[in-house]
């Protein structure tokens, strides 16, 4: 009898000690589970922090590449000024995109008190500059106060001789089409070369075709006193104006903002880094403006009249003739290269600059033929007062 009650108790001890295996291994694979999770949570925290990390080292390099661009010492105006440095050096392996980014980062004011400002003379060519000689007596002597950049068709690699002021100074360049987003690009890659450099104030957009109508010092002091820039831009109800604008700009871009103006434009330091910066607008041109809108004669008008219209002039000082009609502007000759005629281009118009009536209001000409060289040459001592 006693057997058998100790037989039942172990039976009974041992039903309820089965009984409570089950829980505690629940909780035991609830807490494995719990610590997979957390360990899996913990992992991912890691790596996105190493990731985060690797990110933000990169970005310092950016910055700190930046600030070593845009910071280099420069000589005491006193000193003969540095010679400029290339456009290569700067940028000649830089995709677009970089370039515009490290452009729209350079200082938006020419730095101060190291050296003079310069004036950026920035050519837009197919080829060659078949006026070179012309500019070549422009430019000589005035080293330091000026910067040289040429975007060509990127089939052209002539160099011109090492003693030139263009030797050297052509920027990596694309393939350009007239009437096309790559003539903008190719402007706004000019443009963000320009910014590279911190003493250039002032830059000018000039063809091959183009002609300086005054002496260096003449005209660089016209464009470093002035307060604003020289962009045409004007409302035009014709249809080569106003029924160019499509409403698929709509809610950018409005009729009210619409402009249009000439390629050929001189513009101040701020002005540039708000054009290179530009991304929003420029999408809207791209995406609508398609011929009969030209983008190189609508864009930067309406894009200065809506973001910064205080900042221009809203006229050109580059002089081009288009009383022969056409969607081309008049080309100038041998034969037509007189005195009297440059000198109606240099004195025959009346504006207003920095508030006061001038009879200059142009400073450069186009469109001269290479035959317009040797006679331009001849006259060029009386245009440059030599």
């Amino acid at each position: 009898m006693k057997k058998q009650k100790i037989t039942t108790f172990v039976k009974e001890l041992n039903l309820r000690m089965n009984s409570k295996k089950e829980p505690i291994s629940l909780r035991y694979i609830h807490i494995l589970g719990t610590v997979v999770f957390f360990s899996s949570v913990s992992s991912l925290v890691i790596l996105l922090a190493f990731y985060l990390n690797q990110r933000l080292q990169t970005s310092l390099f950016l910055v700190e590449d930046y600030h070593t661009l845009s910071s280099n010492p420069l000589t005491s105006p006193s000193l003969s000024p540095p010679p400029s440095p290339s456009p290569r050096s700067s940028g000649s392996n830089i995709a677009d995109e970089e370039l515009m980014w490290r452009a729209a980062m350079a200082p938006r004011s020419p730095m101060k008190n190291e050296t003079h400002p310069k004036v950026a003379f920035m050519f837009l060519t197919r080829w060659n500059l078949p006026l070179s000689p012309l500019w070549e007596m422009f430019f000589k002597g005035h080293e330091g106060f000026y910067s040289i950049y040429v975007h060509t068709s990127p089939e052209f690699t002539q160099e011109p001789p090492e003693p030139s002021v263009f030797y050297k100074k052509r920027i990596p360049s694309k393939a350009v089409e007239w009437g096309k987003c790559s003539m903008m690009d190719a402007e706004k890659r000019l443009i963000s070369h320009a910014l590279l450099e911190p003493s250039n104030a002032r830059f000018v957009l000039l063809s091959e075709t183009c002609i300086p109508l005054f002496n260096f010092t003449t005209i660089y002091t016209y464009l470093t006193r002035s307060t604003r820039s020289f962009l045409g831009s004007f409302d035009d109800p014709r249809p080569m104006g106003r029924g160019r604008y499509t409403p698929k700009m709509l809610p950018h871009v409005s009729l009210s903002d619409w402009r249009k103006g000439n390629q050929w434009f001189e513009i101040s330091r701020r002005v540039a880094a708000e054009i290179v910066s530009d991304r929003r607008y420029y999408a809207v041109f791209k995406d609508h403006c398609r011929p009969p809108c030209y983008i190189d004669e609508h864009y930067l008008p309406t894009l200065v009249n809506k973001i910064c219209p205080e900042m221009n002039s809203n006229r050109t000082v580059t002089w081009v003739d288009w009383s022969r009609g056409g969607s081309h502007p008049a080309r100038f000759v041998r034969k037509d290269i007189r005195v009297g005629f440059l000198d109606r281009i240099r004195f025959g118009s009346n504006c207003s600059y920095e508030g006061e009536v001038t009879n200059v209001c142009f400073l450069f000409g186009r469109k001269f033929h290479v035959s317009t060289l040797e006679p331009l040459m001849k006259i060029a001592p009386y245009l440059f007062g030599i």
